[in-house]
């Protein structure tokens, strides 16, 4: 049976973000999303600038809570793109993590666990990441 070693949550209004992106536009998609990210972002983007801005404020929401759940902030190895929020093919979304961000991460703690919303002005996420279990 596992454990709850750290839970995070955020809540961003989305006009923030949308200012960000007017001020800043494909830079700020470029430092908070990884590669994979990226894709989806450009293509939502094309689609629709305002779901480009959704996709922004949710997968920035969501790495701000869990970089509060596993109680680092944005500090090292914890950064921006090395965190990935990307749907499963049902839709859940599921944390994706790289490099010594994942190496760090996988020393200390078990799953981790993603919920995102959106509404026009504010989203939201909560993560739960588990403890090791013992074995």
């Amino acid at each position: 049976m596992s454990s709850i070693a750290g839970i995070g949550t955020d809540l961003l209004r989305v006009d923030r973000i949308a200012r960000i992106v007017d001020r800043h536009g494909d830079r700020f998609a470029q430092r908070i999303l990884g590669a994979d990210e990226q894709t989806v972002h450009a293509r939502r983007a094309a689609r629709d600038p305002r779901r480009g801005v959704l996709y922004l404020a949710t997968r920035f929401a969501a790495k701000e809570a869990f970089s509060k759940a596993i109680g680092l902030g944005i500090h090292m190895p914890m950064t921006w793109s090395r965190v990935q929020i990307l749907n499963r093919r049902g839709g859940a979304p599921e944390i994706h993590l790289s490099g010594p961000l994942k190496d760090w991460y996988d020393a200390r703690f078990g799953a981790a666990h993603v919920s995102m919303t959106d509404e026009s002005d504010v989203v939201a996420a909560f993560v739960v990441v588990e403890s090791l279990s013992s074995q």
